[in-house]
């Protein structure tokens, strides 16, 4: 697949089919891509908890307060992102100039993830409704979570959605 085409195949998967395993290698290469993301000064600020089995389920029901993520239950896997300090430049970059480049590098962190896994035929769905705390505890962190990342296969009567976007008239501008 060329980018273009991953980027027509990505959407947000919540259907997902609880018999199918993600296998390791197809993990693995999600997990290559996200560690070749870019990052501000390459600090990488992040952490990737990998959950599967009764961790992923737990994790699950942590995604899922007021009703929210019930497809969560069904994702053989979940990827969660908790936030790590700065590097030195970094920091100094973000004081200076105002910016906060740990949530900037976890969204290109994620746009990775979540590109490589449809290449290797996987569903995902970026999921910023969780209990921190909750998930914190169970994974073990010492830092706060970002974003829980659900992956897997896909049930197959779960067909590409058609996208809509805006114009690319309204999202771009030229000058010279």
């Amino acid at each position: 697949m060329n980018f273009k085409e991953i980027a027509e195949a990505r959407q947000s998967c919540r259907s997902y089919d609880p018999e199918r395993e993600v296998e390791r290698d197809k993990l693995d290469m999600i997990l290559e891509a996200a560690r070749l993301s870019p990052s501000a000064c390459n600090g990488q600020p992040y952490h990737i908890t990998v959950c599967r089995g009764d961790a992923a389920k737990a994790v699950a029901k942590a995604v899922q307060g007021m009703g929210m993520n019930k497809f969560a239950s069904d994702a053989p896997m979940m990827l969660v992102i908790s936030e790590k300090p700065y590097v030195a430049t970094a920091a100094l970059g973000a004081r200076v100039k105002g910016n906060d480049y740990r949530s900037i590098d976890i969204g290109i962190l994620s746009a990775y993830i979540t590109a490589e896994a449809t290449a290797q035929g996987l569903g995902t769905c970026i999921l910023g409704w969780f209990d921190d705390a909750e998930i914190r505890k169970i994974c073990k962190l010492g830092e706060a979570v970002r974003l829980v990342i659900t992956l897997g296969y896909p049930k197959a009567e779960d067909k590409l959605r058609e996208k809509k976007r805006k114009d690319i008239e309204a999202l771009v501008s030229e000058i010279e």
